[in-house]
């Protein structure tokens, strides 16, 4: 795991800020840096480096192929590099007649790109990475990103030169960087809590879509665009290309699914356990991430299963009991037989990570497990490394229960006049989220603590919803049914594509699922975990994001993954051989914090001096409805604070971060 950063210029002295851009990534590579520039070309390549996979200094970068034609700064890891080597080395290709300087992935990446070319490399890589690839002799710059979206990749343009990176405060360190706030992102980052890709928080700076090729060629990076190329788009000077399609794989699972249960769970173990192996070699020490839910413990329980030795699994927990998992954890890690780490943090100890966020996630980033995510990265890498994480296995298995409640809802509310609806909506909107989890609890069953909260955003949701994607996307918009808060930002762009493709009939579960899998898993899961543990210098890898893996899963019909008011029941089934069910019969939870406790006690005075007069001052908002919405949530009359942590977070960022001091 590492960090780069790099840019193009007419002007050939610029060529050394590619050096301090990359310093700004230290944290993602504290290990080694190195910077290759060519000023008659225009382009400055820096990198920082977190040694992996052969920790000597031939896998320093950047690095130049054998050939002498690439020159590249990569992030990430081929975990099928071993053999791809093999199959350079059968298919004439390979170091040359000195022999390869090392064991890296990066050099073996080099090898396939100089034998095959980058697209049909990037093919043959089981992997997640995002880098930067210079052409000597065609001046020409690829920039490439993982199928899913682990890696980030941001580019742009600041005072006129082509800039790229892992995170947005390399691309910063520019001295020309002045681009201001895009208030369509930010509107974005107001409702959905993150801001998906292609945009950036900034105009004219994006993120690279995941999959995606970007070619840019000798000038066609020379006048700056309001608008990224996108996939399939582009001229000769600039064009995106897709080297691999999500879509295209859900359309081949709907259309070859698995006939059985059984059939699923034959062809699914031993892809899991394959990419567990592969992702837990290295050349440091390797751990797992267990909260005791489903997904977590299939990845630890495979790796225990096939490992040769015990596995290291960590979890954090917390004094309210509530909101504490710490125990399932544990229970688990016994019965696994795993060397389990556990460390209970208090309130203080998370409210402290408040103020490292900004600088953190470096983009405006308001998912609030970003706290835990951090606590138990900065504790597990005491020990390990790497850690193996379950993310990815909600939206390829449909695990959240929004694939349930709202296609049933929406099933109900259909039959029901829209005017109905709405009034019917205002009336359940009254009564408390509290009373909501109280009610369903006398019904029989544990139920999260948020789970009124998710109740009250359902029915406020359904009263204007048209359609079931209309209702899809209300669920994750935090001001649905009302104005934006965001000043100036009309024309706000869709965040996901809800329909596969006009002539494919897929189930609604289906298309919610590839919704998250291409928008809310990369811009807010993935990004969530590789910030919070980089910054700590800790790599984090996705056994269930493995290609080949995610593949069955697309061809598992939606009725062996979702059953009644249960999701992932394929992914239960497997776990299931390795420990009993009674480990795991309990409420989806998630991650989480008692945010709108804090807000309203321990962390008030912070969240009011920044929602106080900082908000005309900064002009991004209109103060009156965001203070009514804080003024519900003191008073307990509608809980708010996920709308709330958006501002906020926001807020907290463009006091550190804009150069007039925004806020």
């Amino acid at each position: 795991m590492c960090g780069f950063a790099g840019l193009l210029s007419a002007t050939p002295s610029n060529c050394q800020f590619a050096r301090r851009m990359a310093a700004q990534l230290v944290h993602r590579g504290p290990d080694d840096h190195g910077y290759w520039a060519d000023e008659h070309a225009g382009v400055g390549l820096g990198h920082q480096r977190l040694s992996i996979v052969d920790l000597s200094a031939a896998g320093h970068q950047p690095m130049r192929s054998a050939d002498g034609r690439y020159v590249i700064v990569y992030n990430g890891e081929i975990y099928n590099h071993t053999a791809l080597r093999r199959e350079v080395e059968t298919g004439g290709g390979g170091p040359g007649h000195n022999g390869w300087a090392g064991h890296s992935d990066t050099e073996t990446l080099l090898a396939a790109i100089a034998l095959w070319g980058l697209e049909a490399a990037l093919q043959k890589c089981v992997g997640m990475f995002a880098l930067a690839l210079w052409d000597i002799r065609e001046r020409t710059l690829f920039l490439a990103r993982d199928r899913f979206g682990e890696k980030p990749l941001y580019y742009g343009w600041a005072s006129g030169d082509f800039v790229f990176g892992s995170e947005l405060k390399a691309l910063r360190a520019h001295p020309g960087f002045g681009n201001d706030v895009d208030r369509g992102a930010l509107r974005l980052l107001a409702s959905r809590a993150y801001v998906p890709a292609p945009l950036s928080i900034f105009r004219r700076i994006y993120k690279l879509t995941p999959g995606c090729i970007l070619r840019v060629g000798e000038g066609g990076w020379r006048v700056p665009r309001d608008a990224p190329p996108m996939p399939g788009q582009g001229t000769d000077g600039m064009a995106m290309a897709r080297y691999w399609s999500y879509a295209e794989v859900v359309r081949s699972g709907l259309a070859d699914p698995v006939r059985s249960e059984q059939e699923a769970l034959e062809l699914l173990e031993p892809a899991l356990a394959a990419a567990i192996e592969g992702q837990s070699l290295a050349d440091v020490p390797v751990g797992a991430f267990l909260s005791g839910g489903v997904d977590s413990s299939l990845v630890a329980a495979l790796y225990q299963k096939y490992s040769p030795r015990s596995v290291r699994t960590f979890s954090i927990g917390f004094e309210d009991k509530v909101y504490d998992e710490s125990g399932h954890a544990r229970e688990v890690a016994r019965h696994l037989g795993t060397e389990h780490n556990e460390r209970i943090v208090t309130a203080r100890e998370a409210q402290d990570v408040i103020p490292l966020l900004s600088d953190m996630y470096d983009e405006p980033f308001a998912d609030s497990s970003q706290i835990p995510t951090h606590l138990v990265s900065r504790f597990a890498r005491e020990q390990v490394t790497v850690a193996l994480s379950g993310d990815g296995g909600d939206e390829l298995f449909g695990g959240y229960n929004r694939y349930i409640s709202a296609a049933r809802l929406w099933r109900h509310a259909a039959r029901v006049p829209a005017p109905a609806r709405a009034v019917a909506a205002v009336l359940l909107g009254t009564v408390s989220a509290a009373a909501w989890t109280r009610l369903a609890s006398l019904r029989g069953g544990e139920r999260p603590p948020h789970y009124g909260i998710k109740v009250r955003k359902g029915i406020r949701t359904v009263g204007g919803a048209r359609s079931l994607g209309d209702l899809f996307e209300s669920f994750l918009d935090e001001w649905s049914g009302e104005p934006s808060p965001v000043l100036a930002s009309d024309g706000m762009p869709a965040s996901c594509a809800f329909d596969l493709d006009p002539g494919v009939a897929a189930p609604d579960a289906v298309r919610m699922m590839y919704c998250d899998a291409t928008s809310y898993l990369p811009d807010d899961i993935l990004c969530k975990v590789d910030r919070a543990a980089m910054a700590v210098s800790l790599e984090t890898r996705v056994p269930f994001l493995d290609h080949r893996a995610a593949g069955i899963a697309a061809r598992i019909p939606v009725g062996m993954k979702i059953q009644g008011r249960k999701g992932k029941m394929v992914l239960r089934q497997l776990l299931y051989r390795e420990a009993p069910a009674a480990l795991f019969e309990r409420p989806k939870a998630g991650f989480a914090i008692p945010l709108g406790d804090w807000l309203r006690g321990p962390l008030r005075d912070w969240a009011e001096d920044l929602l106080g007069p900082r908000l005309e001052q900064g002009g991004y908002f209109d103060a009156r409805a965001v203070r009514r919405r804080w003024q519900q949530h003191l008073s307990g009359e509608r809980d708010s604070a996920q709308a709330l942590w958006a501002i906020l977070m926001f807020q907290a960022w463009a006091r550190r971060e804009l150069p007039t001091g925004g806020v």
